[in-house]
C-alpha cells in the first residue's frame, strides 16, 4: 500500500478547522486535525506546501519512520505549526492502520484500560448565582466533574465566560479584541466563588478552574493555598509556562493540584515539570503535541512519575482530534480527565463520528480505525472566516497574557 494523495481542507463550521486526509492506492483513507486556533492557514500552508509532497508514495503504515522524518528531516525542529502539521499526519496514518487491520484505533494501543473517558464540562457565567445555575446544568448532564468561570466584578470580560455557554469559542473577531485585566480584584474574587459551589454541590462533584497563564509564581501560590479548603481537582495554567522552573516556586506554596499544557508542543516542554513531578495533570493535546505516537511517548514519561493525563478540548479541536484522544485515553494507564467543550450541530455534521456521551463518560467508536471523517462537500459550504484570539491589557495598558 502506497500514499498516493493528500488534500488540506479547510472549514468554518462555526469556527475553522483545518483537517489533513490521506488517501492511498488501495482506497483506505484516514484523516487527521490539524488546527491551530488564530493561525489555521499558516498550518494549511504548511502541509499543503512542504508535507503533502513528502507523503506521496510512502508507505502508509510505516507510522513511526515517517513522524521522525517529518520531525529531524525539516532540520527546524518542534514548535505548534510544524507539531500541529505532523499530528495531523500521523493522526491519519493511524486512522489508516486501523482500518487496515479492522480494529479501533484503541485496540492497537493496547486495548482498553477503562470503560469510558470522564469528561469534564465549563460552567460559565456573569455572577455567583448564575454559574452555580450552570454547575446544576453540567451535573444533570451526567457529568462528574466541572471547570467553574465566573465574570470578575469590576472588569468588562473575564476569560472563559461565553455569551453561548455550551459552545464556547473566545476567536470571535476578524482582528483581536482587547479587554483590561486586574490580578488583584480576580485574586479577592475566585475563592469566594468556590465557596459557594462547593457549599451548593457537596464534596463528590469534581471541580475545575482556568487560571489561563495569568499569574506569576508567588501570585499563584496564592491562589492555590486559598483555594485548598474547596479540594478542587486542578488548578490550571496558574503561570505561563515556558519557564518550567517556576513551577517550584508554585510547588511550595500550594497543595493544590496543578494541570498545565495545552500549548505544548513536545515532550521538551514538559520534561522538567514531568520528572521534578511539579505538575499533577498534562495537558498537552494529539492535534498541538506531534500526534498519537507523540503524545503517547509524553503519557508514558508521565506515568513514571505520577502525573496523569488531563487533555485540553476545547472546540478548535476538531472532532477528529476528540476521536483521536478518546482511543488514546482509554488504553493509557494514567488517564486522569479529558476536556469536553461539545461542538455545534454544524460542525458534528461536517465530521460525522461514532463517539458518544453518556453518564458523564464519553466512549471512543468501534468503528476500524478512528471512527470519524470528513463530509468534503458540506465541509465547501462553509468557508474559512477570519477569527482571532483576544488580546488582554493591564489596567495601565501593558498587554498581559490572555
Amino acid at each position: 500500500m502506497r500514499i498516493t494523495d493528500a488534500r488540506v481542507i479547510v472549514t468554518c463550521p462555526g469556527r475553522n478547522f483545518v483537517t489533513l486526509k490521506i488517501f492511498t492506492d488501495e482506497g483506505v483513507t484516514g484523516v487527521g486535525d490539524a488546527t491551530l486556533n488564530g493561525r489555521e492557514l499558516t498550518v494549511a500552508s504548511y502541509l499543503t506546501d512542504h508535507v503533502v509532497p513528502l507523503l506521496i508514495g510512502r508507505d502508509p503504515a510505516r507510522i513511526e519512520d515517517t513522524w521522525q522524518y517529518l520531525y529531524r528531516g525539516a532540520y527546524w525542529r518542534r514548535g505548534p505549526v510544524t507539531m500541529s502539521a505532523i499530528a495531523a499526519v500521523d493522526t491519519a496514518l493511524w486512522d489508516i492502520k486501523g482500518k487496515v487491520a479492522g480494529l479501533p484505533v484503541y485496540q492497537l494501543l493496547g486495548g482498553r484500560s477503562r470503560e469510558g473517558v470522564t469528561v469534564y464540562g465549563h460552567a460559565n457565567a456573569e455572577t455567583v448565582d448564575e454559574v452555580l445555575e450552570e454547575v446544576a446544568r453540567y451535573r444533570d448532564l451526567g457529568y462528574k466533574a466541572v471547570r467553574v468561570q465566573t465574570a470578575v466584578p469590576g472588569l468588562d470580560a473575564t476569560y472563559g465566560v461565553s455569551k453561548d455557554k455550551m459552545f464556547y469559542e473566545p476567536a470571535d473577531a476578524a482582528l483581536p479584541s482587547e479587554s483590561a485585566w486586574s490580578t488583584e480584584r480576580y485574586l479577592d474574587f475566585v475563592p469566594s466563588v468556590f465557596a459557594r459551589v462547593r457549599e451548593e454541590f457537596g464534596p463528590d462533584l469534581k471541580l475545575l478552574h482556568d487560571v489561563h497563564h495569568r499569574l506569576t509564581p508567588i501570585e499563584a501560590g496564592r491562589l492555590g493555598h486559598a483555594l485548598e479548603p474547596y479540594a478542587l481537582t486542578w488548578m490550571e495554567d496558574p503561570v505561563p509556562a515556558e519557564l518550567q522552573e517556576g513551577f517550584r516556586l508554585l510547588r511550595t506554596h500550594t497543595r493544590t493540584p496543578i494541570a498545565v499544557g495545552e500549548v505544548f508542543n513536545s515532550i521538551w516542554d514538559c520534561h522538567t515539570l514531568i520528572t521534578e513531578q511539579l505538575i499533577d495533570y498534562i495537558r498537552a493535546t494529539v492535534v498541538h503535541a506531534g500526534g498519537i505516537t507523540h503524545l503517547r511517548r509524553i503519557f508514558d514519561l508521565a506515568a513514571l512519575y505520577h502525573v496523569r493525563s488531563g487533555s485540553h478540548g476545547a472546540t478548535d479541536l476538531s472532532p477528529v482530534c476528540m476521536s483521536a484522544a478518546l482511543h488514546l485515553d482509554v488504553s493509557i494507564p494514567n488517564f486522569g480527565l479529558q476536556e469536553y467543550m461539545r461542538h455545534t450541530p454544524e460542525t458534528d455534521e461536517v465530521f460525522p463520528h461514532g463517539y458518544w456521551f453518556e453518564d458523564g463518560y464519553l466512549h471512543p467508536s468501534e468503528e476500524p480505525g478512528l471512527g470519524v471523517d470528513i463530509d468534503e462537500e458540506l465541509a465547501a459550504r462553509y468557508p474559512y472566516q477570519p477569527a482571532y484570539l483576544p488580546v488582554s491589557r493591564l489596567m495601565d495598558g501593558t498587554v498581559h497574557n490572555w
